[in-house]
């Protein structure tokens, strides 16, 4: 058994449980996971670049002398790109059931939020209802109420 089809059945697992248990749209799903695999790029990218800085062959035969230098925190960055897009380490796959995790219980609590905000509204208008005033007062809470 091969690393590739370790990694593609794990990913294959992850989407359909991400897919079972969220009640996410699929473009929602879809964005947590390019959010993942970007996020895993820009990490590998990050780890390999202390590598890249101790390597020196600018004064090679094929070396590209300053402008090689100059370019190679790009050249790092998208080959952890390329690593990620291909299967990465593993990292995207968590960050995914993580991020639709944190989604769904987003999205649970938001209903109560609301609630919670609604009747703090109307307790509001409860206690300036029942509370004495004078007509300019009167006057000035319909106006706001309406």
């Amino acid at each position: 058994m091969s690393i590739d089809s370790v990694t593609s059945s794990l990913s294959a697992a992850v989407k359909a449980e991400g897919a079972q248990s969220s009640g996410l749209s699929a473009s929602q799903m879809e964005q947590a996971r390019k959010a993942a695999v970007e996020f895993e790029g820009m990490t590998i990218g990050e780890l390999l670049q202390p590598m890249f800085d101790t390597v020196d062959n600018s004064d090679d035969v094929f070396g590209g002398g300053d402008a090689e230098k100059q370019f190679r925190s790009l050249q790092v960055t998208e080959l952890g790109k390329q690593i990620a897009h291909n299967g990465g380490i593993g990292m995207a796959d968590t960050l995914y059931t993580q991020m639709l995790k944190m989604q769904e219980q987003a999205q649970a609590s938001s209903p109560v939020r609301i609630r919670a905000q609604s009747n703090s509204q109307s307790n509001v208008q409860s206690t300036i209802q029942s509370a004495p005033q004078s007509q300019d007062q009167t006057n000035a809470v319909s106006q706001v109420q309406s």
